[in-house]
């Protein structure tokens, strides 16, 4: 533990990874699937392969593809067929599994075809065959198939619409899911009877299974009418196509049925495991930060809404345990998880983890004794390259030396272009998994 900048900002990277390690797929689905003899364990539930028995495996999310490698070699030519759809950039190269690479945030033609091939694949399952469904982080937006009379034109911009507005990713699924053909536990619907198991890496505040990736595979517990509601709260119904909203009316109305919900039969044979949350990653990174000398603690795994606030209430504690010693002595090492949203002003370039540490750096500034970091597990942050950034007291002088005016740069929403320069980005690559994000503050 060294108290210098680039000692502070190495720790936070460390202690960082040290939670997106504990989430790896490749660790969390053997913790929790193996295979003995004809028999597949997932935890406490045990699946016999007879005969005439098939095994196929769907997925979606960023973490999708290094789901399905482990999968793939725990049982190997078990597997008769299999799709995945993930984000560019986080494919691998998979035996038996077919891999789709998609857009996200921003669903596209490349996830719509995922999502129709899986429709076809599963289409052709029996009674006796066994699915597993493999679920992550941006699983929504990789798997866009639109209900009918909704192009994929129109589903794309109420997903912007949505972002921009500023909603949660629980409200944005509220309208994603009664728009789908697939999603608000559609699939289920259609693998019926087949069993379905699904493994879930959850990227969502509370571990809602029917928000994780539109949830379906669940139990939709949203009607149309919430949707009504969404669009409202942020006055977006003059905003959104004509065609979604035309829809969102009629089912509000009772024209439409309402997406399977709790107790409906085609989720009898249906079985869903959460394998890996942000709460893990989160004690991982605690544990990481007491190896390295800090008294750590978690502040909470479900921190939401406006992702400036957020930051003034981290650097608002930090700058209590600087001053007293409360709620921890220094050196103090608070770590956070969750997902906040940033409500679009301007037109630069960011993330809600860059803004965090561009607002935390302007909240600090002048101060010494803190430093953060803001980080996206899954190692994209936003529509940028960067996982996120890194900050402390000297962040905001040092920029205005190189001409950049800290306070302009955060009301454009142009976190990246102001850390780029700076050398605070933190760049790690697609990571293979995604349980929202987690944000370290030291004190020292």
């Amino acid at each position: 533990m060294k108290h210098t900048r680039s000692g502070l900002k190495q720790d936070a990277l460390d202690i960082f990874l040290a939670g997106v390690k504990a989430v790896q797929p490749d660790r969390t689905i053997r913790q929790h699937v193996r295979l003995e003899d004809s028999r597949i364990f997932v935890d406490d539930l045990e699946f016999p392969l007879r005969d005439g028995t098939n095994i196929h495996v769907v997925g979606t999310g960023k973490a999708s593809a290094a789901m399905a490698l482990s999968l793939e070699e725990i049982l190997g030519d078990r597997i008769k067929s299999g799709l995945i759809s993930t984000k560019y950039g986080h494919g691998l190269p998979l035996k038996k599994i077919r891999v789709l690479e998609a857009g996200h945030p921003l669903p596209d033609i490349s996830g719509l075809r995922a999502g129709k091939d899986i429709m076809r694949l599963l289409e052709g399952t029996g009674e006796k065959d066994l699915v597993f469904f493999l679920v992550s982080g941006g699983g929504s937006a990789l798997l866009p198939v639109p209900a009918d009379g909704i192009s994929l034109d129109d589903k794309i911009k109420t997903t912007d619409v949505l972002l921009r507005a500023g909603a949660s990713i629980h409200e944005i699924n509220t309208l994603r899911k009664h728009i789908s053909a697939i999603k608000g536990g559609q699939l289920a619907r259609l693998v019926f009877p087949s069993t379905l198991v699904s493994l879930i890496i959850s990227d969502v505040v509370g571990d809602d299974l029917d928000v994780i990736a539109s949830g379906a595979t669940v139990p939709d517990r949203s009607t149309f009418s919430d949707c009504l509601t969404v669009l409202n709260k942020y006055g977006l119904q003059p905003h959104v196509p004509e065609s979604v909203l035309y829809r969102i009316r009629l089912g509000a109305a009772g024209f439409l049925m309402e997406n399977p919900g709790p107790g409906d039969p085609v989720f009898e044979r249906t079985r869903t495991r959460i394998i890996a949350s942000n709460v893990q990653a989160a004690a991982a990174a605690e544990a990481k930060a007491r190896e390295l000398g800090y008294n750590a603690f978690i502040l909470s795994t479900a921190i939401e809404g406006e992702t400036r606030e957020a930051a003034l209430v981290h650097t608002a504690l930090a700058e209590k345990i600087h001053n007293t010693g409360h709620p921890a002595v220094p050196p103090a090492c608070l770590i956070s998880g969750g997902e906040t949203t940033v409500t679009i002003l301007g037109n630069g370039k960011g993330g809600r983890n860059q803004e965090f540490a561009l607002a935390a750096a302007i909240a600090l500034d002048g101060r010494k004794g803190t430093a953060v970091l803001s980080c996206g597990t899954d190692g994209t942050d936003g529509p940028t390259d960067a996982a996120g950034a890194f900050a402390d007291g000297g962040t905001v002088k040092r920029a205005a030396t190189l001409g950049m005016n800290a306070r302009k740069y955060l009301d454009n929403n142009d976190s990246y272009h102001f850390f780029k320069p700076l050398g605070d980005l933190v760049f790690t690559g697609p990571t293979h998994t995604n349980v929202m994000d987690l944000r370290v503050s030291l004190v020292f």
